[in-house]
């Protein structure tokens, strides 16, 4: 399996969608759910995100926004008027359900874009998954990314399905966007202004990416140096060096911290003891794993698992093997 279908394979919507807002000048949407990820899509005109704290950015048809959370931000047609309650006519709240389906109408002349309303659509996805959020802990607190391989049809597709009542509406909906979410994704660490993680570069190396892909795809395997330099057609010191450049720490340490990212998602399983995810994971015994674990996570296996249970966390998927 790819490294990044790995990474993303756990994020997934789920009833996610807001709605179809329909919202003329003025108008401003606060999200205040707490999302981990707001995917925000116009289907018509465009408008602003507005993170908190952050640089307005601007988002039309055509583009498509991911906004990190849990922090609120706001969506609206013209910043410099305000992002708040004086928004007259035009403010509602997207925290906790659906946004209606049309906003009030304006007076004449009431905005820039009066004549044109922007038409929202909006998912959410609360990712507590360990394994997604290597990857995703590299985002900005919002990013745009133009639609740069012509997903029209895709987008007025979508829109077509949202009120029909056919049955699944939902379940393709949310696979949908799943579907943009994950282009947008990696159409964005692919741009000159994204600051990914240093192991996403060194995939594409020819020394570095033969050994990381060989750990992502058995983790458990106990991998030396100096194997994964077979695998890398390379010497032991060599491999080290180049792998030390481009990811940050060396093999072990890297398979180490990866090791722990699966455990932890495999410590929200309750059917699985933690002899069992030490075992899945590459460890012998229990008390390795522990050792492993604490000194890496700062609590022990059996803490996060009381603390990940008191959170009610989503089910995840083991990984295969």
């Amino acid at each position: 399996m790819d490294v990044f279908d790995e990474l993303l394979r756990g994020v997934r919507g789920s009833g996610a969608v807001f709605g179809r807002s329909v919202l003329r000048a003025p108008w401003s949407v606060r999200f205040t759910d707490g999302a981990y990820l707001t995917l925000c899509l116009p289907m018509r005109g465009g408008g602003w995100i507005v993170p908190e704290g952050g640089e307005p950015l601007r988002v039309e048809v055509g583009e498509a926004a991911i906004v990190r959370g849990p922090a609120p931000f706001v969506f609206t047609d013209d910043p410099a008027g305000g992002t708040g309650p004086e928004r007259a006519g035009g403010v509602r709240d997207a925290g906790g359900g659906a946004a209606s389906d049309t906003a009030p109408a304006p007076e004449a002349g009431s905005g820039p874009e009066s004549a044109f309303p922007t038409v929202l659509l909006a998912a959410t996805y609360d990712v507590r998954a360990q394994v997604p959020q290597r990857l995703l802990q590299a985002l900005p607190p919002a990013l745009v990314v133009p639609d740069e391989q012509d997903c029209g049809p895709m987008r007025d597709y979508l829109e077509g399905q949202i009120g029909g009542g056919r049955p699944g509406e939902q379940i393709v909906l949310d696979r949908l966007l799943d579907w943009l979410l994950v282009c947008t994704l990696r159409d964005w660490f692919d741009r000159p202004e994204a600051d990914p993680p240093g192991w996403y570069g060194a995939l594409g190396d020819q020394v570095a990416g033969p050994a990381l892909r060989a750990m992502h795809a058995d983790p458990a395997h106990p991998w030396t140096t100096a194997e994964l330099a077979v695998r890398a057609g390379v010497s032991r010191t060599t491999l080290a060096k180049r792998f030390t450049e481009l990811v940050g720490e060396g093999p072990v340490a890297y398979l180490t911290a990866w090791r722990m990212t699966l455990a932890a998602d495999l410590l929200t399983r309750p059917e699985l003891t933690v002899a069992a995810v030490a075992r899945r994971v590459g460890y012998a015994d229990a008390f390795g794993f522990s050792t492993a674990f604490k000194r890496l996570r700062g609590e022990s296996p059996s803490a996060f698992r009381r603390a990940a249970a008191a959170t009610d966390p989503v089910e995840t998927a083991a990984p295969a093997g």
